[in-house]
């Protein structure tokens, strides 16, 4: 059959040009039943007038066009070592963007990112639970998988000179404190930790501006700026930092669906099977990667 003698049908190449999204956002699209389409003689075809009408109904929901097109091929988020590492050594051609877990969720709903790094505690629950995401992230089709599980505790320095072995001993001993900015990971589970122990904030001798990353609070310290700050595990693998374990979490990727069967994220992925993946993962420190690649939470099931 010729399309061309049926001016009114769209293929699927046709669709995606006008839509400007790649031909496998169209597939994922009628899969899901949420573009009008039909088939004849065994061909995906699309009214032409119905795709229109789809277009400007879709123009009542602000996010309609961000969450069709194609982001930039980048990872925003939650700063993390072993990731920002297989970034580089897979080859993936994908870029980090670190600016904390809040961040990168607001980035990825934007349209900004193809994934987003994250690893957010219910201050309630204590738990990370990724099904709150469908919340934050409302009309964007996405899947979590698990990155790693990381150890975040107390980067102190050599030797550990103020004698420093839990959170309320922040407080006994006046120790100038790095913290990380409001919205990331880190800040919130030191907000838990400090109210677990029945401390605030306002009883701490925090030091200069929150810091953007867990390699910034470790060079506060080693360079005398600070005496502690919560951070991973990994950060201390170089000499002139000692580390006080507190706090197990899981590290999640949060990726758009239709992005996870790209080439980019498929060759991170890959990657993290191979046995160089795990051997980083041990050298780093602080890891726990029997359970990468697992998906956490799929919002269709």
């Amino acid at each position: 059959m010729d399309t061309h003698d049926f001016p009114d049908l769209m293929t699927v190449s046709e669709v995606a040009d006008y839509l400007r999204v790649r031909e496998r956002t169209i597939y994922e699209l009628v899969r899901t039943q949420r573009i009008p389409s039909c088939k004849l003689s065994g061909k995906l075809l699309f009214p032409k007038r119905l795709i229109e009408l789809w277009v400007a109904q879709s123009a009542d929901y602000p996010q309609a066009t961000v969450h069709l097109s194609a982001p930039p091929p980048v990872i925003a988020g939650s700063h993390d070592l072993l990731l920002e590492w297989s970034v580089r050594e897979s080859n993936c051609d994908l870029a980090i963007l670190v600016g904390g877990s809040t961040a990168g969720l607001h980035r990825l709903l934007a349209g900004q990112a193809v994934a987003c790094g994250l690893h957010l505690i219910d201050p309630e629950s204590g738990e990370y639970d990724a099904s709150a995401l469908t919340r934050t992230l409302p009309g964007l089709d996405f899947v979590v998988i698990e990155w790693a599980r990381r150890l975040q505790g107390l980067v102190v320095a050599s030797g550990n000179p103020l004698k420093i072995g839990s959170i309320a001993d922040l407080r006994k001993r006046r120790v100038r404190i790095a913290t990380r900015q409001p919205g990331s990971g880190t800040a919130i589970l030191f907000s838990k930790l400090l109210a677990d122990a029945g401390l605030t904030i306002e009883e701490l001798d925090i030091i200069g501006r929150p810091m953007s990353s867990h390699t910034d609070v470790a060079d506060a310290i080693r360079h005398g700026k600070a005496d502690a700050g919560l951070a991973i595990a990994s950060v201390t693998r170089e000499d002139g930092l000692d580390f006080v374990p507190l706090h197990w979490e899981r590290y999640d990727l949060v990726v758009r669906r239709v992005e996870y069967f790209e080439p980019p994220l498929q060759r991170l992925f890959a990657f993290t099977r191979t046995e160089l993946f795990s051997e980083q993962a041990k050298a780093l420190g602080g890891y726990d990667i029997a359970q990468t690649g697992t998906v956490v939470f799929n919002p269709r099931r």
